[in-house]
């Protein structure tokens, strides 16, 4: 993709998905308590899908049963003023079939909050979009 005037390059869904697989951490936005939260998560992607660990009596998992939810994900390079920047917007999903939740203990996606965490939820992704901003070159004296 061409960048545009403010040199940042739009991303397609597929080179979104390929940033979002090379880091293993992301915020979660979704409504707790009808105001908007975010939870810093691990995560993995598996058969196109945002997957996440956490505990089923949780806040996270009640308050995102069927939700909209929105992921973000991002990666920068400070002294480069470089980075990525990528969100999916999909409806997350508790993982309830023991076939696949089998699977996805396979993944090795190990929660990185304290605690039993045996549930997983997914988000397929229904909007994503992405942005990746190139170096600029820094001014003498400037950090």
């Amino acid at each position: 993709m061409e960048p545009n005037d403010a040199g940042l390059e739009r991303l397609s869904r597929e080179q979104c998905m390929r940033l979002l697989g090379s880091v293993p951490l992301g915020r979660i936005v979704y409504t707790r308590g009808a105001l908007p939260a975010v939870e810093l998560v691990n995560f993995t992607l598996y058969d196109g899908d945002i997957i996440i660990r956490t505990d089923p009596s949780g806040k996270l998992a009640a308050a995102t049963r069927g939700a909209v939810v929105a992921f973000e994900a991002d990666s920068a390079d400070l002294a480069a003023h470089a980075g990525w920047s990528v969100t999916v917007v999909g409806v997350s999903q508790a993982v309830t079939d023991n076939d696949e939740i089998r699977r996805l203990e396979r993944l090795g996606l190990d929660p990185w909050a304290p605690g039993e965490r045996p549930y997983f939820m997914k988000i397929p992704p229904t909007i994503v979009n992405g942005r990746r901003i190139g170096g600029r070159p820094r001014l003498a004296g400037k950090r």
